[in-house]
């Protein structure tokens, strides 16, 4: 955790730096678009102490200047597979980004979907060295925090301490300054696959810009589709992407479970041009324009004309019925549901006071997908938009923008992570760890 967790605390440095500056750009590497916002701050003063736990961090004013978004080359499942195509890509998204905002950026913050994430609840105990509790017991809390063997092959992209007991006193957001003996942390960490962190990495740099931070969408997703009240009291956010569909759950405000399912709107696609026999173009089209879940008896009547391409006039003019289409889509539809469902489940999202579930992402779009929704996931769903934000374009202020948008938010008002922290280097003996959500059965 040594390199990585130094190339965070850089990473935080640097776009703190930017920050200050006045101006940073976010970027969502997607399987189906790239997108690229480029803000602005204007309160510069606000931004100077962004080191606070949670309700401390810094709360800057900000504005979108710029944004664009092109259609993703070379990734697939969230992640690069051809490097060179996915450099073409980022390139036209921030080039068209920094001509709208009339300004030269050099610093992005970047999310993607894929890299396999794996979520684990930590938790750590020490005695309070003073009568009340600083800045060192809490890194002292943090370092004892027992870390799993996460395998070769993984970083951690999170580490977020999401409650802090003093006590017997649970569910503290900040316990500096507060006095007491026994300190405890609940600390959730998120593992993902190191080397599609390194490709995205290397990517930026070829495209000439500093990374000054990543994020995983799932968690980004939850911070614009979820309100409030949800992030509060517990809610998870599906994220329906191209490539990938994400899964977080939120409580007291934090991200406390993430992972992915390798399925998305582009499966959609794939099965409408195998099912019908036309091109992939012709199938986005087709989906985009006819697609939905739910036949009614219309759908018998409704005629899709499928205008190909191939010469041959007989197979070029065919028809098809929406029911056909539906019948297509809805299988794939429900296995990405399922799948998700699943990961809820291991996750023990029943365990939590509120079962709220919010579908986001491009692919939320087709209708009739909240009643499916609810009926395979559970009664309390909606689709989500994302919350607005300053200065926002109105092309990308769909479902499809959430993650763009929530890295706004991760950009301005940080969580704190554990590398925020001084952590003492000890080493403690691996002991057994649990699931994420496990622990919020006791602790909350």
């Amino acid at each position: 955790m040594g390199d990585l967790y130094q190339s965070q605390r850089a990473m935080r440095a640097m776009r703190k730096a930017a920050m200050q500056r006045g101006v940073v750009a976010i970027l969502d590497v997607g399987s189906s678009k790239i997108a690229c916002l480029v803000l602005r701050f204007d309160g510069v003063d606000q931004v100077g102490d962004m080191d606070g736990i949670g309700p401390l961090a810094g709360q800057s004013g900000f504005r979108v200047i710029g944004a664009a978004s092109t259609r993703s080359r070379g990734v697939r499942f969230g992640e690069i597979s051809a490097m060179q195509e996915t450099e073409r890509a980022i390139r036209t998204a921030v080039q068209a980004a920094q001509k709208m905002a009339q300004i030269r950026v050099d610093h992005v913050i970047a999310c993607f979907s894929g890299a396999s994430p794996r979520s684990y609840g930590l938790d750590g105990r020490v005695e309070v060295m003073a009568q009340e509790v600083t800045e060192h017991d809490v890194a002292h809390v943090l370092s004892r925090c027992e870390t799993p063997d996460i395998g070769a092959g993984r970083e951690v992209l999170h580490a977020h301490p999401v409650n802090f007991a003093l006590d017997h006193r649970s569910g503290l957001g900040d316990p500096r300054g507060q006095v007491g003996q026994n300190l405890s942390c609940d600390m959730h960490m998120l593992t993902v696959d190191a080397s599609v962190v390194a490709n995205l990495a290397h990517c930026v740099k070829r495209c000439d810009l500093e990374l000054a931070g990543i994020a995983n969408s799932a968690y980004v997703s939850g911070l614009a589709a979820l309100v409030e009240d949800e992030q509060e009291l517990g809610a998870a956010c599906i994220d329906l992407g191209g490539g990938s569909t994400s899964i977080s759950i939120f409580m007291k405000k934090h991200m406390i479970y993430a992972d992915a399912v390798r399925m998305g709107g582009d499966h959609v696609t794939s099965d409408i041009s195998m099912g019908l026999q036309v091109p992939a173009a012709t199938a986005e089209r087709i989906k985009t324009f006819y697609g939905g879940v739910q036949a009614t008896g219309m759908d018998d009547r409704e005629m899709i004309e499928i205008n190909g391409e191939t010469g041959d006039w007989e197979h070029d003019r065919r028809q098809v019925s929406r029911a056909e289409l539906i019948g297509i889509i809805r299988p794939r539809v429900e296995e990405i549901l399922e799948e998700a469902r699943k990961r809820l489940d291991a996750a023990g999202f029943e365990h939590l006071p509120s079962q709220k579930i919010v579908l986001t992402g491009g692919a939320s779009q087709m209708p009739g997908l909240d009643g499916l929704a609810s009926r395979i996931l559970g009664q309390q769903v909606r689709l989500g938009r994302p919350i607005r934000v300053h200065g926002l374009p109105q092309a990308t202020t769909g479902p499809g923008f959430s993650s763009s948008v929530g890295m706004c938010l991760f950009a301005t008002r940080p969580q704190d992570e554990c590398w925020d922290f001084d952590l003492p280097v000890e080493h403690h003996g691996v002991k057994s760890f649990r699931r994420a959500v496990r622990w919020f059965k006791a602790n909350w």
